[in-house]
């Protein structure tokens, strides 16, 4: 038999031993990209718009929200939960990979995000540890399943249409938050209509986002499939054993993948910046602006909006412009919108500079996202994504630790701490000349 004849014969009983995955819905389009839409709410009202405030402003004032102790322990809280998803979100990725299970394990995450933000429901003035405690479970799960259902995206599309659907997902995801946030601001109206203060209507929003979150979340779990072919079935601590192996080869492989691991470090650094604003912008506008609860939602509402066309925009862009470009415009629309919020007293300017965030918010996500998937090999996505959610978490410690730090030591000046996060953007474009967009694709069709 010729070497022809045997390649085409190996070849042949691969694909027989192999089922081919089945195509791609437009409903498992649609499903994928409504997780962004089911999680947002839990985004946009504890972690930006409603929560944060509620903790520094009520739950933790008593330890001092002038001085900037109040800021630092919501800041210690977030750090801790991504310090947390930094250790995990490799070895799960590998795991979910080998074992053909994200779908499984993003379900676990959804429960466990959904039952921690109805007790938050729970927390009052003085709750600081029962708080802290539910915040860093909840924000584990949430971050978690966000690396889980990015581990979808090259089984959905090829590389040339991730930039797209990656900017719809994120856009979806925006009303998402818009729409849950809209339900919240519509109770609080009421509420304090009805004389209520703070700490009778924000315990109840938690209720709301989870309400959302559990039925936008059921196309995902009904229609998305998954692809992923399980390997050597494996006990329990077999899986994790196999996991911490993948993830040294993986790391041991970094030379074949180098502008993937260049751009992981290019992400952890502008999402520094990316993460303080969208945990620490209610609290400036509270703090600084003078904002008043129902000020920072319309706020937020409207940014949501501006997020969502800017996502859209930026994912048609980086198909006809490339990823790598768009993500560095991206990059410099922040560092405009940081300054102007930066010099800006009265309400006007910051309305601007928040809006200008908006639209550099949905560039900055879905093109990282997008050129993740573009520069991971398919059959390793759920690694490579736990890679992604590594180095996203790592940026969720720096930024806001280095944003409550400059607070404390400055003795509250939050608009001090603001000015700082421009290192993170400016430095995020710097380094982002060093990533070849061409190369990293061509290296994902690597196999090892």
């Amino acid at each position: 038999m010729s070497s022809h004849e045997s390649k085409h014969t190996q070849d042949k009983n691969i694909s027989l031993d192999t089922p081919a995955p089945p195509p791609v819905a437009r409903r498992e389009l649609f499903a994928w990209c409504m997780f962004d839409f089911a999680n947002s709410g839990f985004a946009t009202v504890v972690l930006t718009a409603i929560f944060n405030a509620y903790f520094v402003g009520v739950v933790a004032a008593s330890y001092g929200s002038d001085n900037g102790r109040a800021t630092l322990l919501w800041t210690i809280a977030i750090a801790i939960a991504n310090g947390l998803v930094v250790i995990s979100a490799p070895i799960l990725g590998a795991i979910a990979d080998d074992s053909a299970n994200k779908k499984r394990f993003l379900i676990i995450t959804v429960v466990g995000c959904l039952l921690a933000t109805l007790l938050l429901s729970t927390v009052g003035a003085g709750d600081i540890a029962w708080a802290m405690a539910l915040v860093i479970l909840a924000t584990v799960m949430f971050t978690s399943g966000e690396n889980l259902i990015a581990a979808f995206l090259p089984e959905l599309c090829p590389a040339e249409r991730m930039g797209r659907l990656s900017g719809y997902g994120w856009a979806v995801g925006y009303i998402g938050g818009l729409l849950t946030l809209g339900l919240c601001l519509g109770y609080i109206t009421w509420a304090q209509n009805q004389g209520q203060t703070a700490e009778d209507f924000v315990p109840a929003t938690c209720i709301i986002v989870a309400i959302v979150f559990l039925l936008a979340t059921l196309p995902t779990m009904l229609w998305l499939r998954e692809r992923a072919v399980p390997k050597e079935q494996l006990p329990a601590l077999g899986y994790v054993r196999a996991g911490f192996s993948r993830l040294g080869n993986t790391l041991r492989h970094a030379r074949m993948h180098t502008d993937l691991f260049r751009f992981l470090g290019v992400l952890t650094v502008y999402y520094s910046g990316i993460h303080t604003v969208i945990v620490l912008a209610a609290i400036y506008a509270q703090e600084v602006m003078g904002f008043t609860t129902t000020d920072t939602l319309v706020l937020i509402m409207v940014v949501n909006i501006t997020a969502a066309i800017g996502a859209f925009l930026f994912g048609w862009l980086q198909d006809r412009y490339g990823s790598k470009r768009c993500l560095a415009w991206a990059l410099a629309c922040w560092a405009v919108a940081i300054a102007i919020a930066y010099v800006s007293v009265e309400a006007a300017g910051f309305w601007l500079a928040a809006n200008l965030i908006g639209i550099a918010l949905g560039g900055a996500q879905s093109g990282g996202r997008a050129l993740v998937g573009q520069f991971s090999p398919p059959e390793r996505s759920g690694e490579y994504f736990g890679l992604w959610g590594l180095a996203t978490k790592l940026a969720a410690i720096t930024g806001p630790l280095s944003y409550g730090a400059v607070t404390y030591f400055s003795g509250g000046d939050q608009r001090l701490a603001l000015a700082s996060t421009l290192v993170f953007f400016i430095g995020g474009i710097v380094l982002l000349m060093f990533v070849n967009e061409q190369r990293g694709r061509a290296m994902a069709a690597i196999k090892y």
